[in-house]
C-alpha cells in the first residue's frame, strides 16, 4: 500500500459563539485537511488548526506545506509511517501543525487498510471513555458563570477559565466567582492565560485564587520564557502547566528540569503529530508529570477523533481532555463526536473510526 495522492483542503468553519482569548477572539475556525488517497484505494483524513501564535502557522502556509511536501511524499510506503514523517522532516522544517495533518491521515488510511482502530495502532486501549473538559471563555463574569452553569448542567466534568484578557486582579476575582460558583467538589477546575502576562502579572495572578479549588494554571506567560514560569510556579500553590512553550520532548525535559511545570498540555499541531503526542505522553509518566489533552480551538471532528484516540493509549489523562469540535455549529463528519455521563466516548471503528461529509467539506471550503 503506497500514497498515490496527497491534497491539501483549507476551510472555514462556522462557530457556535465567538471565544474569547488573550491575544485574540475566535469567530471562525480556520482549518486545514489532509486527504490521502492510497494505491488500494483507501482515502484517509487529517485535520490541524491553523495558530500563528502556537505554531506560527497560517491556513496558507499550512496548504502551501502540504502541497510542498505532496510529491516528496507521493509513491512512499503508506504502512510506514515513521519513515514518511523522516522523509517529510528532511525536506521542511517545523511546520508541526501541517506535518500533524499529514501524520493523521496516515494513521487513518493504515487502520482502515488493517481493520484496527488508531488506538490499536498505538498498543491498546487504557480507557474508552474519556474526562471531558470545557472551556469557559466569554469575557465577564456573569457570562462566565452562566456558561459554566450550562456546561455542567450538560455533564462535563472539568472546566477552563480563559484569563489574560484584563488585569490579574480582576482576572483573578472573575476566576473565584467562577469557582465559588461550582458546587460539585468533584469538577476539575483550571485556568488559562495563553502567554498574556509577565511573570509579576502571574504572580499576581496565582496569588490572587491562592485559596481557591483551581488544580493548574496552564501558560501565564511568553512561551519562550522558561525561567519566568519558574518564578511563577516557585511563588504558586497551583500546579502550573504548560502549553505554548511546549514543541519537543527536549522542551518538556527543560520545563521539568527548571521546575517550570507541573504538567503540561498536549496538542499534535505543537508536537507534529500523534506518535510525538504519544512519545511525549510516555516521558509524562517517566517524569511524573501531570497531562492535558487538547485540540486547538476549533478544530472539527477528525481532530477530535486523533485526540480520543490518543486519550485512550496513553498511560494517564490526570487534566482532562478538551475536545473543541463541540465549539463548532456543524461539523464535517456524519457523526459528531457527542458527550455522555461527562465523558467521550473513543471511536472504535477502523482508522479514525469516522466517517467525514465530503459535501460538507466542500460547503466549508475556502481558498488558502
Amino acid at each position: 500500500m503506497r500514497i498515490k495522492h496527497l491534497q491539501a483542503i483549507a476551510v472555514s468553519l462556522p462557530m457556535l459563539k465567538p471565544v474569547k482569548m488573550s491575544f485574540e477572539e475566535v469567530r471562525n475556525a480556520e482549518n486545514v485537511l489532509a486527504r490521502i488517497e492510497t494505491s488500494d484505494g483507501i482515502i484517509g483524513w487529517g485535520e490541524a488548526a491553523s495558530a500563528p501564535t502556537m505554531t506560527g502557522e497560517t491556513p496558507g502556509s499550512m496548504v502551501a506545506a502540504v502541497r510542498y511536501l505532496a510529491d516528496k511524499l507521493e509513491g512512499m510506503p503508506a504502512d510506514d509511517i515513521a519513515a514518511a514523517m523522516h522523509r517529510a522532516g528532511q525536506y521542511l522544517y517545523g511546520n508541526n501543525g501541517a506535518k500533524a495533518a499529514i501524520e493523521m491521515a496516515l494513521f487513518d488510511a493504515l487502520g482502515q487498510a488493517r481493520g484496527k482502530p488508531v488506538y490499536e495502532l498505538l498498543g491498546g486501549a487504557r480507557r474508552m471513555r474519556i474526562p471531558a473538559l470545557r472551556l469557559i471563555g466569554t469575557g465577564s463574569t456573569a457570562g462566565d458563570i452562566a456558561e459554566t452553569g450550562k456546561r455542567l448542567a450538560e455533564g462535563y466534568v472539568a472546566i477552563k477559565i480563559k484569563v489574560g484578557v484584563a488585569s490579574p486582579e480582576a482576572d483573578a476575582e472573575r476566576a473565584r466567582a467562577v469557582c465559588k460558583a461550582i458546587t460539585d467538589d468533584g469538577v476539575l477546575i483550571c485556568a488559562d492565560a495563553n502567554q498574556a502576562w509577565t511573570p509579576d502579572e502571574a504572580i499576581r495572578f496565582v496569588r490572587g485564587i491562592a485559596d481557591t479549588r483551581i488544580e493548574f494554571f496552564e501558560q501565564p506567560v511568553a512561551a519562550h520564557d522558561v525561567a519566568g514560569m519558574a518564578r511563577v510556579a516557585a511563588a504558586s500553590r497551583v500546579k502550573i502547566g504548560v502549553d505554548e512553550g511546549l514543541h519537543s520532548l527536549d522542551d518538556l525535559r527543560r520545563h521539568h528540569a527548571m521546575n517550570a511545570a507541573h504538567g503540561c498540555s498536549l496538542k499534535t499541531i505543537k508536537l507534529g503529530g500523534i506518535q510525538a503526542v504519544h512519545d511525549a505522553a510516555l516521558l509524562c509518566e517517566e517524569l511524573g508529570m501531570k497531562v492535558n489533552l487538547a485540540c486547538k480551538i476549533a478544530e472539527a471532528g477528525i481532530a477530535s477523533a486523533g485526540l480520543l484516540h490518543l486519550a485512550a493509549a496513553i498511560p494517564e489523562v490526570d487534566w482532562g481532555v478538551s475536545l473543541s469540535s463541540p465549539y463548532l455549529a456543524d461539523d464535517i463528519v456524519a457523526a459528531p463526536i457527542g458527550l455522555s455521563e461527562g465523558h467521550f466516548h473513543v471511536p472504535t471503528g477502523a482508522g479514525l473510526g469516522i466517517t467525514v461529509d465530503e459535501a460538507k467539506v466542500r460547503r466549508y471550503m475556502r481558498e488558502a
